[in-house]
């Protein structure tokens, strides 16, 4: 598993494209921006994209999928949770910084499910609380977690935007990600990777 990140939109977040280097197939998460330096990497790399998966609906991790899908048409995934949120402009804060951006052709997922893509087995775990529906990504078998706004470097997610709670933010960390192999690197929403074991030690919020 190869995983290319790339930051995108307005408010710099991890678009990751995460390709199988034998096959060339590859998956995008959160592409926040259908934007050139994005588009070139697909192209130049030659990947065939087979799906996006979206770790919740907040605009500036769902405003590229637009230009993408004429680029690729594929499924996109979201948990079932955040179906209120995605199809909304005013609780995906797209109109606020936008004219305003909905998406209506998800699949949702449930918790636990396992998405088969790209020949990697992707786990859904609901993580509520940056928003009711964010979910975090597992794959076991390359030990690396995409966490979307729900986990950070020594941080975690805003929890003042609608459909937050801080309690249950604080909660699925503690008992969906930090049981979790020490060794699992975390590729957050925005920032830097790092990894459970260190969030495990050093995260303020979760001590």
């Amino acid at each position: 598993m190869r995983i290319k990140t790339i930051v995108t939109g307005i408010i710099s977040t991890n678009c990751y494209v995460v390709h199988n280097e034998t096959t060339k197939e590859a998956i995008l998460i959160d592409p926040g921006a259908c934007s050139k330096n994005l588009k070139d990497y697909l192209l130049e790399e030659k990947l065939n994209v087979k799906g996006i998966l979206l770790t919740h609906g907040h605009f500036d991790h769902i405003l590229g999928l637009d230009g993408l899908l004429q680029m690729f048409d594929v499924p996109v995934y979201v948990h079932e949770e955040e179906k209120e949120l995605i199809e909304d402009a005013v609780l995906n804060q797209s109109k606020t910084y936008t004219e305003g951006y909905v998406f209506t052709k998800a699949q949702y997922v449930k918790d636990g499910q396992m998405l088969n893509l790209i020949g990697y087995d992707f786990q859904v775990i609901h993580t509520p609380g940056h928003t009711k529906g964010s979910a975090c990504y597992y794959v076991k078998e390359e030990e690396v977690l995409f966490s979307g706004d729900t986990l950070f470097y020594a941080s975690v997610g805003r929890t003042d935007f609608p459909t937050g709670s801080t309690s249950a933010l604080i909660r699925s960390i503690k008992e969906k990600l930090m049981c979790l192999p020490d060794e699992t690197i975390v590729y957050p929403g925005h920032m830097g990777a790092t990894s459970i074991g260190y969030e495990r030690q050093q995260n303020p919020f979760i001590q």
